[in-house]
């Protein structure tokens, strides 16, 4: 029974006394806890009397005295976020040097570094902050050749950072990165002309290498036919020389000699197509075709060719 009541009594302390406890404790200010990257900024009678921008508990009546006691009746919390923010602005008009309309993207960061000056030296800070950084990106980067504008995105981010600065530090605001993500052309017939000129530079070098290969190739195709010719040349011309070596050393043996020419013979009547009727051996008609026959023409045994 004693351990029920024990643990009903906890309960009722840990559960309902203390929130309520704690709620009324900060209802008269004695304690705040802060967030990280948070800030709160008390004022009392339109002044500013304390400004806490270090998270955790903080007791209001060690930093404000008697004074936090008035703060729910006569004064006001304002809580500022300090986490970083950042922003882009889309083609910002830009005329080069040359008097090109062209278009500039700027993003940037910021953080506020003064919660006071944030919250009372502008009514609108970020818009003025927005504003000031689109004024400084088209009166420092107006006026540039346009390679500088299209190459130097680096320099211009300086530049432009360096003009925003000074006057966003007395808004409460600190400036971050700044760099110049894109830059355009904003004619559009203007945009057009180019493309056309880098189609046409585009095909002009596409021929231009086209040609060149072409005029490689018939340089070393006239190469090798060249050699080709004077290899075929010797060749024809070491010919004759060869065949009469070859018919020399042929010639001292009469029997490959005579062997040779029989050949020779044969295949030129086989490859006249002629007609070639054979006798048998010792027939009448091929003895009186052997008696016809000229003594000093040569014969074929047993054949007759038409």
């Amino acid at each position: 029974m004693r351990f029920l009541q024990a643990f009903f009594l906890s309960f009722a302390a840990w559960w309902v006394l203390v929130p309520l406890v704690l709620a009324v404790a900060r209802a008269l200010r004695l304690y705040v806890v802060v967030n990280e990257c948070e800030a709160k900024v008390y004022v009392l009678f339109g002044k500013v009397v304390s400004v806490i921008d270090q998270p955790g508990f903080h007791c209001l009546w060690l930093r404000m005295g008697p004074a936090a006691a008035l703060l729910p009746f006569f004064g006001r919390v304002h809580t500022v976020d300090l986490r970083l923010d950042q922003e882009y602005l889309r083609s910002q008009p830009v005329n080069s040097e040359e008097g090109t309309p062209m278009g500039v993207g700027v993003w940037y960061e910021m953080r506020v570094s003064n919660p006071s000056d944030f919250l009372f030296q502008n009514a609108d800070p970020r818009g003025s902050l927005r504003a000031n950084v689109s004024n400084a990106a088209v009166r420092c980067l107006s006026n540039m050749p346009l390679g500088q504008l299209l190459e130097n995105r680096h320099g211009m981010s300086r530049v432009v950072r360096s003009e925003v600065s000074p006057r966003s530090a007395q808004w409460g605001y600190r400036l971050g990165s700044v760099y110049i993500r894109k830059v355009h052309f904003r004619d559009k017939e203007m945009i057009r002309q180019i493309e056309q000129k880098v189609v046409n530079r585009l095909r002009q070098v596409t021929s231009a290498i086209r040609q060149a290969g072409a005029n490689q190739v018939g340089v070393i195709r006239s190469a090798a036919e060249k050699e080709a010719a004077t290899e075929f040349a010797r060749a024809a011309a070491m010919r004759p020389h060869m065949l009469h070596m070859t018919l020399r050393e042929v010639s001292s043996d009469p029997e490959v000699l005579g062997a040779i020419f029989d050949t020779l013979e044969v295949d030129r009547i086989l490859r006249g197509e002629a007609e070639i009727n054979i006798l048998p051996p010792g027939s009448l008609l091929a003895q009186l075709i052997a008696s016809r026959q000229d003594p000093g023409a040569k014969s074929v045994p047993h054949a007759e060719a038409h």
